[in-house]
């Protein structure tokens, strides 16, 4: 069953997606300072288009970091308890209106949801990828020592051949 194809590539990665109002960096004198943009939330990345039918995205960032939170402030008018903002230390912040307080609601649930997720999922998993490769190098070193002391009890003349302790280290001899 194939699915309609999506902006972004990967359509499984998509949380949540859907029209909100993005307020601009610069507001321009003519014109609203709020632009309708496609935004779209994956496990990784917050992304915003033109429209839902664009290739390209206006603009992207790494949501990992961020916090989410509702924000009447941003706006003076009607709308403004279905603002919200997107905030990290260091960072630009983005404000951006959705079509309905419970859908602004919904968005920062989703995104702190996420939030919650991958500094959950990171921290253990990296621990776990620590462990194996250790386990993995010991078992190839004590495979090595192995080979090692097979080859020198069959070739002594070999070792005493070469004096591995002159070689500097730029001068390696190529022993693989």
């Amino acid at each position: 069953l194939e699915e309609i194809p999506r902006p972004v590539q990967d359509s499984r990665n998509i949380l949540k997606q859907g029209y909100l109002e993005k307020r601009s960096r610069e507001p321009s004198f003519f014109g609203s300072e709020w632009h309708k943009r496609w935004c779209v939330l994956t496990q990784r990345d917050f992304l915003y288009y033109a429209n839902e039918r664009s290739k390209q995205p206006k603009g992207s960032f790494p949501i990992e970091r961020y916090q989410a939170c509702l924000d009447s402030q941003l706006r003076k008018d009607s709308r403004k308890k279905s603002c919200f903002r997107l905030f990290c230390p260091g960072k630009r912040s983005y404000e951006f209106t959705a079509p309905s307080p419970a859908e602004a609601q919904d968005w920062v649930e989703q995104i702190r949801f996420l939030l919650r997720d991958l500094s959950s999922l990171t921290i253990p998993c990296e621990e776990d990828e620590e462990e194996e490769e250790e386990e993995l190098s010991k078992d190839r070193d004590s495979s090595d020592s192995m080979n090692n002391s097979q080859n020198s009890t069959l070739n002594p003349e070999e070792l005493e051949g070469d004096d591995i302790y002159e070689v500097l280290p730029g001068e390696l001899p190529n022993s693989q």
